[in-house]
C-alpha cells in the first residue's frame, strides 16, 4: 500500500494494535500521530521505530524533546478536540482517523459500576464520536475527502460475559459506522470497522500467562493460533489506502476464524 503524502491520526498507539497499525501505515509512507494517555516510553518506543524506518513522527502528549505536547484523554470530549486541532496544527492537516483507543473492565453485570461503566463508553464510544466530528469537520472545511478506521472488536457480535459495557461499546460503533456511511458518504468520505478477535497485545498479558485459558480459547480459533497487531495493522494500511475508496459501512472481521466457531467451555 501506498500511503505517500498522508496524514493519519492513530489514537491509543502507544502499544499493542495501535503501535502496530502506526508501524504499518509508516511504512506504507504516511506520516503518522501517535497518541496516549498513560504509557509515555511506549509512545517514545513507536516514535523511535518509526524514525528508524524513515518515517516522520509526530507524538501527542510527547516529551518536550520533540516540542509539542498534547494531553489526549480519549475520555475527555475537550482534550479529544484538542488532539484533533494539535494534529492539524502540526502536519497541516489531517487525511485519516484511526479511532483505536479502547478500554474494558471486567466485572458480573450486576456488579458493574457507573464509574466503571462511563470509563469505558466515554473512551470506546463517547470519544469515538466527538474525535470522528472534529475530523470530519475539518475536512468540510477544507473541502477535502477522507477516512475514518475504526478499531472495534468481535464483541461487537459476539457476546462477551462479565464485558458487558465493553460489548456495549462496540456494539455502538457498529451502529455508528453503518449511519456515518450513509451519513458522510456524499462529502467523500468513508468509515469502516475493523474487528480484531483474540490478539497477542499487553491487554492480554493474564491470558497469556494462564496456559488452562489460553488454551481453551486456542480450541476455539480454527487457525489454532492468536492474532499479531501487523494482522490487524495490513487490514487498516489497505482500508487508508486509495484501493479501498470505494468501501463504507463494513465491519471486517480479523479473528483467525473464532467467531463462527466460538463456544462456551
Amino acid at each position: 500500500m501506498n500511503l505517500e503524502g498522508k496524514v493519519v491520526l492513530v489514537t491509543g498507539s502507544s502499544q499493542g494494535i495501535g503501535q502496530g497499525i502506526v508501524l504499518r501505515l509508516a511504512q506504507a509512507g504516511a506520516d503518522v500521530v501517535i497518541n496516549y494517555r498513560s504509557h509515555p516510553e511506549g509512545a517514545e518506543e513507536t516514535l523511535e521505530k518509526v524514525q528508524a524506518i524513515g518515517g516522520r513522527c509526530h507524538m501527542a502528549q510527547c516529551p518536550s524533546s520533540q516540542g509539542f505536547t498534547v494531553k489526549a484523554d480519549l475520555g475527555s470530549i475537550e482534550e479529544v478536540r484538542q488532539l484533533i486541532a494539535e494534529s492539524i496544527q502540526h502536519f497541516g492537516r489531517l487525511d485519516v482517523l484511526v479511532n483505536n483507543a479502547g478500554i474494558e473492565k471486567h466485572a458480573p453485570f450486576w456488579e458493574v459500576t457507573e464509574a466503571d461503566y462511563d470509563a469505558v463508553l466515554n473512551v470506546n464510544l463517547k470519544g469515538v464520536f466527538f474525535a470522528t466530528q472534529a475530523f470530519v469537520q475539518h475536512l468540510i472545511a477544507t473541502q477535502r475527502s477522507g477516512k475514518i478506521i475504526n478499531i472495534s472488536s468481535v464483541h461487537e457480535e459476539l457476546p462477551f460475559p462479565n464485558f458487558t459495557a465493553y460489548c456495549v461499546s462496540k456494539g455502538g460503533m457498529r451502529m455508528f459506522t453503518r449511519n456515518l456511511a450513509v451519513e458522510l458518504g456524499p462529502l467523500g468520505i468513508t468509515i469502516n470497522n475493523v474487528a480484531p478477535g483474540a490478539i497477542e497485545t499487553p491487554i492480554n498479558t493474564k491470558l497469556l500467562n494462564d496456559p488452562t485459558k489460553l488454551n481453551a480459547l486456542l480450541q476455539n480459533i480454527p487457525l489454532n493460533r492468536l492474532g499479531q497487531p501487523a494482522d490487524v495493522a495490513s487490514l487498516v494500511a489497505f482500508l487508508a489506502s486509495s484501493n479501498a475508496d470505494y468501501i463504507t459501512g463494513s465491519t471486517f472481521v480479523v479473528d483467525g476464524g473464532l467467531l463462527w466457531n466460538y463456544h462456551e467451555q
